[in-house]
């Protein structure tokens, strides 16, 4: 783990000045945006070479604050826009903040394509297993029985396991993380960025405004505490029984290997086809 700079030093450097905060009191956005910010100052990145992709949900506010270049477009599309930003300019670092509405309903169809071509592209999808920023509706990630806006007698569908979805599709880094380990969470994100291919990095960043309010879970205090007991280490859970990791979820790498990168693979092809560039 590298040596953790002053909040206030990361702020200075990667943060926008005078950008008014939109989200709740509470929300855990703020600790998403820090840990990307750290991974990126930790691994050297000149911050003129990272491009931010967003769509719409709470998570694409974190474009405003950041001080990369971003590209801010229609919902569900913002993987999309990272596919066609890389594939144009391959030098760049492309990470696509999504959420879990964003990436897994409307933008599902890109996601998984995305991560069948191994496009190298970092995708947060950050889950709080509501639609946060429309009045709380059902989401693909909301668990069955869960109350919302729109299941007001618990959800009557099952729920994604976005991990689970993303190594059917062929992403090739997949990890999972939460906002209560934050500076572990900061570490996975620099793994992904450093890996060659698509990376996959589920963060449950709790919302206390809808979600918590209708499964009563307290403020956003209590909720992001019960992330501690929700969330066990892959090196821990291999001493546990399976009663014992009953209802628990695995943070941290979950796959990681390597294959043919879609950005290499298209530009051989454009050379068989004869094509030049010129800049």
């Amino acid at each position: 783990m590298a040596p953790v700079k002053p909040l206030r030093e990361i702020r200075e450097k990667y943060f926008e000045k005078g950008v008014t905060i939109g989200w709740c009191p509470g929300c855990s956005l703020g600790i998403i945006g820090s840990a990307v910010a750290r991974a990126v100052d930790d691994l050297g990145i000149n911050p003129d070479k990272v491009a931010i992709m967003t769509g719409i949900g709470c998570n694409s506010m974190l474009g405003a604050h950041l001080r990369f270049n971003e590209l801010h477009g229609a919902h569900g599309r913002a993987v999309a826009m990272g596919t066609g930003l890389k594939a144009a300019r391959p030098d760049l670092t492309v990470i696509v903040f999504s959420g879990d509405g964003d990436g897994l309903g409307i933008g599902g169809n890109h996601m998984i394509h995305a991560a069948r071509r191994n496009i190298d592209l970092t995708v947060i999808l950050i889950n709080n297993q509501i639609y946060g920023n429309t009045g709380g509706q059902m989401a693909p990630t909301t668990c069955f029985g869960d109350y919302t806006s729109t299941s007001p007698y618990g959800s009557p569908e099952n729920s994604f396991d976005a991990c689970r979805l993303m190594e059917a599709a062929g992403a090739t880094f997949i990890a999972r993380g939460c906002t209560y380990y934050a500076l572990e969470l900061k570490d996975l994100i620099a793994k992904a960025i450093s890996h060659r291919g698509f990376s996959f990095v589920e963060v449950d960043s709790p919302c206390p405004t809808h979600y918590g309010k209708f499964q009563k879970l307290g403020g956003a205090v209590e909720m992001i505490r019960r992330q501690k007991d929700k969330y066990i280490s892959i090196a821990a859970a291999k001493n546990k029984s399976s009663e014992e990791l009953a209802g628990k979820l695995l943070r941290g790498v979950l796959v990681e290997k390597e294959a043919p990168e879609f950005t290499e693979e298209y530009r051989k092809v454009r050379e068989k086809a004869g094509y030049r560039e010129e800049r």
